[in-house]
């Protein structure tokens, strides 16, 4: 790809919105090669030029951009590929570089087997529409949850409220806010720990889901994000109830979380990621939910097959035929690059999949928008119950561990 292709500098930076809080820092991007050319169209369109890239390995280039342009960025790419937010953001050139060459995929750790039937059938059993509502309407009910906001960290301190009030009585669980540094983002991440019961208690399972919203015409603007991605925390959320509900205890340890800043670029999960990675965690999986509540095409699942764990995808196709009401449908779908947190986890080395709501290009067309709310689904969340259910099945199969209510 030409230098004349990949586009200069100069219109951006005269171009930009501004800066947050006064602060316009320079930020480092990793984005797919196949995401310029229709990237750079869309923003010449608005006389704006697309930065220069700086390095390029095996369909993935680095270049630099400023804070202020990362939403205009984040626009471009859902609004023309469908990914979000289809970057990721770093902190140093190092830092991008260094995420050209994923770390390598580590042999399998556990065996994909299907023979928790007790605890899998109580928990995909106990799931329910209204439960998964209720969090959708209280986290869209916020004007935005963009991660620069106010509104966004309240969000995060409201989810963790209620996270910790549905663990009351639960010495095994334990809820925590995730403070990431200044530069990866001022919201919070959720984290929920279920500890394991048994020697493999050192052996993590996380789920998980964004927290954060975003509105194409700003930061500031109206951002209920009912479907990207209240719907995904909401389905983890009723996972968490039913949980509790259940009496489950898993023999593997069980993280359920919810990611600040994934709009800008996978900061808050590539920032727990590598902090995991490089203090040793060892994570046997990740089940990542983003986008569950809006039927865009006909399968009721889609698994995303690109920067994802093949073996692990078989695992949840395999669950769905065993545990999900007879006729659920999956298919398959390709994504692109860091196009959603699974990413960040895979580009460290761990087994990470991710369940979608539709083909790509069938997704929900008012993600990013002030029309994003549970009305566009008739006041239902009831797409989200086979999300939820397969979350359901994929922690009494894969953490294993007993119900005391069938």
């Amino acid at each position: 790809m030409t230098s004349k292709k990949l586009g200069a500098i100069a219109l951006w930076l005269a171009c930009a919105t501004p800066a947050f809080a006064g602060e316009d820092k320079e930020v480092w991007i990793t984005v797919g090669t196949d995401a310029l050319e229709p990237v750079r169209a869309s923003l010449l369109s608005k006389g704006v030029a697309l930065p220069a890239v700086a390095h390029e390995k095996d369909g993935v280039a680095v270049m630099h951009v400023r804070e202020s342009q990362l939403d205009m960025l984040s626009e471009v790419i859902h609004s023309k590929l469908h990914r979000c937010a289809g970057y990721m953001a770093h902190e140093s050139e190092a830092q991008a570089r260094a995420a050209l060459t994923p770390r390598e995929m580590a042999p399998a750790l556990v065996s994909y087997s299907i023979d928790n039937p007790t605890a899998a059938k109580s928990l995909v059993g106990g799931i329910t529409e209204s439960g998964i509502r209720g969090t959708i309407t209280t986290l869209s009910a916020f004007p935005s949850r963009h991660y620069k906001l106010a509104s966004g960290q309240q969000a995060a301190i409201s989810l963790k409220d209620r996270w910790t009030s549905l663990a009351s009585g639960r010495s095994d669980i334990s809820v925590a806010l995730y403070t990431h540094p200044s530069t990866v983002s001022p919201q919070q991440s959720v984290i929920l720990t279920i500890k394991g019961t048994s020697t493999t208690s050192n052996e993590e399972i996380v789920l998980g889901g964004h927290l954060d919203s975003i509105n194409g015409s700003g930061t500031s603007a109206s951002a209920p994000g009912a479907d990207d991605d209240a719907s995904g925390v909401a389905s983890l959320t009723e996972v968490i109830r039913v949980i509790v509900a259940k009496g489950y205890r898993p023999t593997r340890t069980v993280k359920f979380m919810a990611y600040a800043a994934e709009e800008g670029g996978l900061r808050g999960s590539k920032d727990i990621a590598a902090k995991y990675k490089s203090t040793g965690v060892n994570v046997v999986g990740v089940l990542q939910l983003d986008m569950t509540n809006y039927r865009g095409s006909s399968p009721q699942i889609v698994l995303v097959s690109d920067y994802t764990n093949a073996a692990q995808n078989t695992f949840l196709t395999n669950l769905v035929k065993q545990y999900l009401p007879s006729g659920t449908a999956v298919g398959t779908t390709r994504c692109g690059y860091a196009c959603s947190d699974h990413a960040s986890w895979y580009n460290q080395g761990y087994a990470a999949s991710i369940p979608f709501e539709a083909f790509m290009g069938d997704d929900n067309p008012a993600i990013h928008t002030a029309n994003d709310t549970l009305a566009r689904t008739a006041g239902s969340a009831q797409n989200s119950v086979p999300f939820a259910q397969l979350a359901a099945a994929y922690v009494a199969e894969l953490a294993k561990g007993t119900v005391t209510t069938p």
